[in-house]
């Protein structure tokens, strides 16, 4: 289902012609309200008068998380306080919060973003929403709402926590939608399990998850057991939300990102330069319709491609593939990058292990070293020892030739790991701080 078919099919020449329009005008506000905005400019020598086509985004400065906490609460905003009608804040555990302020236009413009992203997922006004992600400064669980609502779905703002009262409520209120993380969705299955709920009896259908990097594993792991069908989405507060792209039930091979609201790039992490169509980098996003706080060329940390080939949904937004990580998620052990999610695939092959796993990196005699701990399914903790110390070094093996880096795996108990209400704690770091 297309939620709006004019703004969703428009063709690329359009599409392109309405970015640089918006480009345009939104330098010329930030340069005019933003001092930051104003003096980078100025330092690179360029003004929103030179322009003149979208090949001209490559001049323009950089936004980095770090900038908004450098002018916290409210420096980049481009607005009169009075103009802003809502506050949203990162939890600022590794430093100050970023806040983002929206006026009631970029709220707007949220919800319609949030609302494609459902119909995307095959969600319609005739659906039941059970929203569990975090309400609150987190974006997440207000957007997935907004959105839920303007399509005229019913919403159940459920929110984190509670969770074997969530997975009644799923089967009591009859919800047809669940968005919430992919871990968390799993963290349900299995307190539903607790209960005597069987999800693939629900009338549960779709499900739409985000705010965690995950695996096509997991993707296959999440459908087996609650017998939905499992959809990507993305968003990040600092751009607006939940919604900014989102896969279609149609196809599942990338996620279509609302090129009339934000304009994508994919750059070289390290140096910075533009990179092309297809190739893998770090996804840079300008917003050109935002009003409370416009960002210009965010880097976004997350790692991934750009796909412009037609998609089978008649949507002609570019596609984004499937994140492949975070630069800041990044470990280097001895030398070797390591992502979580290049581990996690490997893990989701035996079918006999949980989804539930964590990294573990500490340091010892001045090296690196890097445990993966991973729990085991309920089948398999009965069974014999020597098959469990078998399986540990088949997983160790399998990590060592597709990364190049050795590791320890530990089986875990059923259970052990801790479950978040929200993202997932995949990274434990011991290492003492320098």
């Amino acid at each position: 289902m297309i939620f709006d078919i004019r703004k969703e099919t428009l063709p690329r020449e359009e599409i392109e012609a309405l970015q640089l329009r918006r480009l345009r005008d939104m330098c010329a506000r930030v340069y005019a309200n933003v001092p930051f905005y104003q003096k980078r400019f100025n330092e690179i020598g360029i003004t929103p008068a030179d322009i003149k086509t979208l090949a001209d985004l490559r001049n323009l400065p950089f936004t980095e998380k770090q900038d908004l906490r450098d002018y916290y609460p409210f420096g980049l905003f481009a607005v009169p306080r009075e103009n802003i009608v809502r506050l949203h804040a990162s939890s600022g555990t590794t430093g100050k919060a970023v806040v983002v302020g929206y006026t009631a236009r970029d709220l707007e413009n949220w919800a319609e973003a949030a609302a494609r992203s459902l119909a995307a997922a095959g969600v319609s006004h005739l659906d039941t929403v059970h929203v569990a992600y975090g309400y609150g400064l987190f974006t997440g669980g207000l957007g997935a709402h907004g959105g839920a609502e303007r399509l005229g779905a019913t919403v159940v703002p459920a929110s984190g926590g509670a969770t074997r009262r969530q997975a009644m409520l799923l089967r009591d209120f009859g919800a047809t939608a669940l968005c919430c993380t992919p871990s968390y969705a799993l963290h349900l299955w299995e307190a539903g399990q607790e209960v005597g709920i069987d999800f693939k009896e629900l009338p549960l259908r779709t499900g739409v998850f985000g705010a965690e990097p995950w695996t096509e594993e997991m993707r296959h792991d999440i459908e087996q057991k609650m017998g939905i069908n499992a959809l990507n989405i993305y968003g990040l507060s600092e751009i607006m939300g939940p919604g900014v792209a989102m896969e279609c039930v149609e196809a599942k091979t990338g996620m279509h990102l609302w090129e009339d609201l934000f304009l994508p790039e994919i750059i070289d992490p390290v140096t910075g330069e533009q990179l092309p169509p297809g190739e893998v980098g770090e996804l840079v996003l300008t917003t050109l319709t935002k009003e409370g706080i416009p960002l210009v060329r965010y880097r976004t940390r997350d790692l991934t491609s750009l796909d412009y080939t037609p998609c089978c949904c008649g949507r002609t937004h570019v596609r984004i593939t499937r994140l492949r990580g975070r630069t800041d998620d990044m470990l280097i052990i001895r030398g070797v990058n390591v992502f979580p999610q290049q581990i996690e695939g490997l893990l989701m092959e035996q079918r006999v292990l949980s989804p539930n796993y964590q990294l573990v990196v500490d340091r010892v005699n001045n090296l690196d070293t890097l445990e993966v701990r991973v729990e085991m399914g309920e089948h398999l903790f009965a069974d014999e020892i020597g098959k469990l110390q078998t399986l540990e070094r088949t997983l160790q093996k399998n990590i060592k030739e597709y990364l190049g880096v050795t590791v320890k795996v530990r089986l875990m108990e059923p259970h052990s790991i801790e479950r978040s209400e929200g993202k997932a704690r995949r990274i434990v770091d011991n290492r003492p701080k320098d």
